[in-house]
């Protein structure tokens, strides 16, 4: 399961050069300097990464408490589902639904503080914009986040997500080196294929939870419960 947050990072960095690219071809880097250049876009990468993994151990403990209690198998099943409805149901349908509007403040202060750090020339800006870069909505980060919930720790989620995060670099360090360097034609046959892997996860997912005993695919239950007060037999 852990591979496939690095396919859905690099798939959905389609996606992400479309939507954060934007960011990426305005980052204030050296672009007489090579060498320096380099290693501002890895400060930039490193912010994003560090704010997944971040954001994938927070979900990581709400995951390990639903594996303690006995539901991890059929969290997973739910987790499937999920992504199978979201990767079916047009995005569209969707947008009349402002599920960001809770935290819209808190959105306005991340693109503020974007902002001003856009406009600094510095290696903590590049990383600053990185780490904020992190926070801001996507829905292919949703799905990676849901993933990360049905790892069943907090560590495993944590690598869940700085593994999906890898998989977004070649796409987005190519963004940031060349600008917008592929076609629409290109990234919307790309898109296209997005919601296919998608459900293709959702599938593992929910054989993941269904315990059939297959191994790596949907190991038995007894490698999935764990009990918060396991029974000691002694001989």
């Amino acid at each position: 399961m852990l591979s496939s947050a690095i396919i859905l990072g690099f798939l959905g960095s389609f996606h992400c050069v479309g939507m954060c690219g934007p960011i990426a071809f305005v980052l204030p880097l050296d672009r007489k300097n090579p060498v320096k250049k380099f290693f501002q876009i890895l400060l930039y990468h490193t912010g994003r990464l560090i704010t997944y993994g971040l954001l994938g151990f927070l979900f990581g403990i709400i995951g390990k408490g639903l594996f303690i209690s006995g539901l991890q198998q059929r969290l997973s099943i739910v987790i499937g589902v999920i992504m199978i409805i979201a990767a079916v149901i047009p995005y569209g349908k969707f947008q009349k639904y402002n599920f960001s509007k809770p935290a819209f403040k808190i959105l306005a202060q991340i693109k503020s503080s974007l902002g001003t750090q856009l406009r600094k020339k510095n290696f903590t800006a590049l990383f600053s914009i990185g780490f904020l870069n992190g926070f801001l909505p996507c829905g292919l980060v949703y799905m990676a986040l849901f993933g990360a919930i049905a790892m069943g720790s907090p560590e495993r989620s944590f690598l869940y997500m700085l593994l999906f995060g890898i998989g977004t670099i070649p796409l987005m360090s190519g963004a940031a080196y060349l600008g917008n360097f592929l076609s629409g034609t290109a990234r919307k046959r790309v898109q296209q294929l997005i919601p296919v892997f998608v459900v293709i996860i959702g599938i593992f997912f929910i054989l993941r939870g269904m315990g059939l005993g297959i191994p790596y695919i949907s190991p038995s239950e007894i490698h999935l419960m764990v009990k918060s007060n396991p029974d000691c037999v002694t001989p």
